[in-house]
């Protein structure tokens, strides 16, 4: 049984900094491809951002480049999203998500990821 379990959701002015967690067991996390999306009430999920599992190669979506990091530490089978600069806009439930896609792949279409967890909360005030 996989498990993804997020942390690090909570309030914050705009303009400021969070960050989140996913500790994921129950698979080989190294083997894996890991990504954010994000959905905000009454809209869509939306793609954030993904990390390779081999090489740790980044893809991001247009409205979070620049101001986004994710990473990886597969030590800890976590991967992290630190966001920076953050915006009103940016406030939704944060969702941690695996894909089995192989080296050199980074999906960021939901229905190409197989594992999510239960999500958290991020909410940007002005």
């Amino acid at each position: 049984q996989v498990q993804l379990v997020e942390s690090g959701g909570g309030l914050v002015q705009a303009g400021g900094s969070l960050g989140l967690s996913c500790v994921v067991s129950g698979r080989t996390f190294s083997r894996y491809t890991w990504g954010w999306f994000r959905q905000a009430p009454g809209m869509e999920r939306e793609f954030v951002a993904v990390i390779g599992w081999s090489d740790g190669k980044t893809y991001y979506s247009d409205s979070v480049k620049g101001r986004f990091t994710i990473s990886r530490d597969n030590a800890k089978s976590t991967v992290y999203l630190q966001m920076s600069s953050l915006k009103v806009e940016d406030t939704a439930v944060y969702y941690c998500a695996g894909s089995p896609g192989g080296p050199g792949y980074l999906p960021h279409s939901d229905d190409e990821f197989d594992y999510w967890g239960q999500g958290t909360q991020v909410t940007v005030s002005s």
